[in-house]
């Protein structure tokens, strides 16, 4: 059975014995979201619920960590971070063939385009000034009081993740690009000393891993938090600012090139304004190191799901290999991002 089809009984039957006042039978449908980790909608008697899953086969070594991001959201339950009620984790692979969880289905709007198509100016304000108060919200997190002071190792955790990263893109290298290379090189000798800020990181904190409010522009829940841990609050910043600087569209879904001010959108340096004053900072110095590690990071997750695409594991495996095509891209608007600093 390949990622794109789910075992609806064997999880109906696990369900059964385990989650109170569930019955089947299950009707699944897969959410075009979740490259990584295949999602799941599942329709069921008693209610409606998500179940998210590692992808069969070979996978690199920690990747796909759904038992993390059944921690992480579990333990954000009570805070001011919203997130879906989290159910079960079950970490047997003899069930459907690989670990899996499940939580609560949660209605809401969700946009893959930051310009926000079909919203009046101030809604599109209000949205994104939502999304940076939430960022903020997450890191202000108390991880001692919420269990989560071990989710990440102490140190410089822009060392730690340059180190993680660079290995993940070398296990799933497929051709040699001199950019990424040099960006490698680059941000390996530029490392920020370690300024002792260490708080919970979503890892991929975009408004496509968002939901919202039918109604209004309040978010109900912060999804994909495969990428999490404990490590330094600049790296979501920047990847907010890495998105929006990518071409606009279906693909790219950045803000490249956009008359922001005519759409009500704040322009970069205003987000990290808004975002420094939220979070008691006088400022940010060498933001460029910060956006040129995001790119790099982006550049090595897809080119793990290029090779995941290539090796017959990926979610959609024609879009997987799509996305495995803007590696030099991301590489090439890293260094970019180094030459502006």
């Amino acid at each position: 059975m390949d990622a794109t089809q789910l075992d609806t009984a064997a999880v109906a039957r696990w369900l059964s014995d385990n989650l109170d006042g569930f019955s089947g039978p299950i009707t699944a449908t897969k959410f075009d979201i979740g490259q990584s980790n295949p999602t799941f909608k599942l329709d069921t008697p008693t209610g409606q619920y998500v179940l998210r899953r590692k992808p069969p086969g070979v996978l690199l070594k920690s990747a796909h960590a759904v038992d993390r991001e059944f921690r992480v959201q579990k333990a954000l339950a009570d805070t001011d971070v919203p997130v879906a009620k989290m159910h079960l984790l079950c970490e047997d692979d003899a069930v459907i063939g690989s670990s899996f969880y499940v939580m609560d289905f949660v209605e809401g709007r969700s946009f893959d385009d930051p310009r926000l198509p079909g919203l009046s100016e101030s809604d599109r304000a209000a949205v994104i000034n939502e999304m940076g108060r939430v960022l903020a919200a997450i890191h202000s997190v108390d991880i001692d009081a919420v269990g989560l002071s071990d989710y990440g190792p102490e140190g410089n955790y822009f060392e730690r993740q340059l180190g993680r990263w660079t290995k993940q893109y070398r296990a799933s290298e497929t051709e040699t690009l001199p950019q990424m290379d040099e960006l490698i090189d680059w941000l390996t000798t530029h490392l920020p000393a370690d300024d002792g800020k260490r708080t919970l990181v979503h890892g991929d904190y975009r408004i496509d891993n968002m939901l919202f409010a039918k109604d209004r522009p309040e978010v109900v829940a912060v999804l994909d938090w495969e990428l999490s841990t404990i490590g330094h609050p600049y790296a979501d910043l920047a990847a907010v600012i890495m998105q929006w600087q990518m071409p606009p569209g279906h693909e790219g879904r950045g803000l490249a090139g956009v008359d922001r001010a005519a759409l009500g959108l704040p322009s970069d340096e205003d987000f990290i304004a808004q975002y420094c004053a939220r979070m008691g900072l006088p400022g940010i110095e060498k933001f460029g190191f910060y956006l040129a590690f995001c790119f790099f990071r982006m550049g090595a997750i897809i080119q793990g799901v290029k090779k995941r695409a290539l090796d017959g594991n990926a979610s959609d495996p024609e879009r997987a290999a799509k996305l495995g095509s803007f590696v030099p891209m991301f590489a090439q608007a890293g260094l970019e991002a180094v030459k502006r600093g």
